[in-house]
């Protein structure tokens, strides 16, 4: 499902100019404004769906916080995933060095281009595309990029966040707008009602904090729930075990695939069996009567590293 159709970019402030795409006088007036985007998604024949997720950001002073909140400089190469008809990537290209926008659908990835020549054409050679989809990439044009920002639909947002993380290292701060749940769970703590596989998971990368709210008026459409920002810093050092990411996000998989029972018996079928399962949870210093929510990402860790050799892959 394409990231890009889910949930399209932000907006910044009005601009003048003849055209949604039109070439504006300075860079403030390139950004684009409420009536831009419903221009240009009107020329595009761009209708927006709930069915497809699609709320475009019609607010200047959202998209600028964005790229605020971001923390983005001057020397950063951004790259930014589902950039819709391009005006939170215009806002990026403004603060960064560099900005590669992924985009799947066909009718915005062929507009983008166009659209960055014409209202920002001293950046146009800053601009880069990726016709893809996201959960694909797994190489990016000119130098690696160091941070990630994106507007991400709710339902792909987890694993499109994960998977870029994942294959491109060099990332160092993230900052993603998604559904507030989504948000919520991603930044959960332990001990948290809301404290899963998404929290557990993100962490394994970065050290993961709800970084504000966004409310529905700034959307066009208004959608029928809140958005949330969410910022991942890159942890300075990996997770210290000798446990792959695989095997541990294994373990955090079974533990919550029943979240409501113990770790004995929810890990039984990993560990094969419900022994098993004891053994490595008291090997790995971990109640076998707690249960996941309340782990961090280093005690799953350390119970992947002591799982039962006969469930151990053969060399």
């Amino acid at each position: 499902m394409s990231t890009a159709e889910q949930q399209p970019e932000s907006t910044t402030g009005s601009t003048t100019g003849s055209t949604a795409a039109g070439t504006a006088g300075t860079t403030s007036d390139a950004l684009l404004g409420p009536a831009d985007i419903r221009e240009l998604a009107a020329v595009l024949g761009v209708r927006p769906t709930k069915q497809k997720g699609q709320n475009f950001v019609i607010d200047a002073n959202t998209v600028r916080r964005i790229v605020r909140t971001a923390e983005v400089r001057p020397d950063d190469v951004v790259v930014e995933v589902g950039p819709g008809l391009g005006s939170l990537t215009l806002a990026l290209l403004e603060a960064a060095d560099r900005v590669t926008a992924v985009e799947i659908d066909d009718v915005l990835a062929a507009a983008l281009p166009a659209t960055i020549e014409a209202r920002m054409p001293q950046r146009k050679d800053r601009f880069a595309l990726v016709h893809s989809d996201a959960m694909l990439v797994e190489e990016l044009p000119g130098p690696a990029p160091t941070a990630l920002v994106a507007n991400l639909p709710y339902n792909v947002a987890v694993p499109v966040l994960l998977t870029m993380l994942d294959r491109f290292p060099s990332i160092e701060r993230t900052l993603v707008m998604v559904q507030a749940e989504v948000a919520d769970r991603l930044a959960a703590k332990p001990g948290n009602k809301v404290y899963g596989v998404p929290s557990v998971k993100a962490n394994w990368y970065a050290d993961v904090k709800r970084a504000g709210s966004i409310g529905r008026n700034v959307f066009w459409p208004a959608p029928n729930v809140d958005s949330g920002l969410v910022s991942l810093v890159r942890r300075s050092e990996p997770i210290k075990t000798s446990a792959t990411k695989a095997e541990v996000f294994a373990v955090v998989d079974a533990a919550f695939a029943q979240r409501r029972k113990t770790l004995r018996a929810a890990l039984s079928g990993w560990a094969g069996s419900a022994a098993g399962a004891e053994q490595a949870l008291v090997a790995a210093g971990v109640s076998p009567q707690a249960r996941g929510e309340s782990l961090t990402v280093e005690e799953f860790a350390a119970i992947a590293e002591h799982k039962p050799a006969a469930q151990r892959p053969a060399l």
